[in-house]
């Protein structure tokens, strides 16, 4: 059986942020339930990495918690954050653009690693 949860968002957006509550969620829930779990976040997802964007973003419109909120309880359950390298090309972000809970900037070759390895399970969003 896998140990480890490779969560990849790709199509899950701030320009979409119902979308943004199940992979979150997922991920902490994942953690709280002994797994290690990562995130990479890469394209436009990869935004969400960015200081201030997910704090300005709601699931559900009138929510008091925001996305970030969602972010840190993962984080807080030892969820691993990752940006891929082409998020941070695409959107003009620097490393000290980050929130202090993306722990690091991988590339292509880091996913394709993850998705392949058997003790890994990979959701998509």
């Amino acid at each position: 059986m896998a140990n480890k949860l490779f969560i990849m968002l790709q199509n899950t957006t701030p320009s979409s942020p119902h979308t943004l509550g199940a992979p979150f969620f997922q991920a902490a829930a994942a953690a709280t339930m002994d797994y290690e779990v990562e995130v990479v976040l890469t394209a436009d997802a990869g935004l969400l990495m960015k200081k201030g964007v997910a704090k300005n973003l709601r699931v559900k419109e009138g929510s008091p918690k925001s996305v970030y909120d969602f972010i840190k309880d993962a984080y807080d359950a030892g969820v691993v954050f990752k940006v891929c390298t082409p998020a941070l090309e695409l959107n003009d972000i620097t490393k000290d653009d980050l929130i202090e809970e993306c722990s690091g900037v991988v590339g292509g070759a880091y996913v394709v690693e993850m998705v392949m390895d058997d003790n890994v399970k990979t959701l998509s969003y």
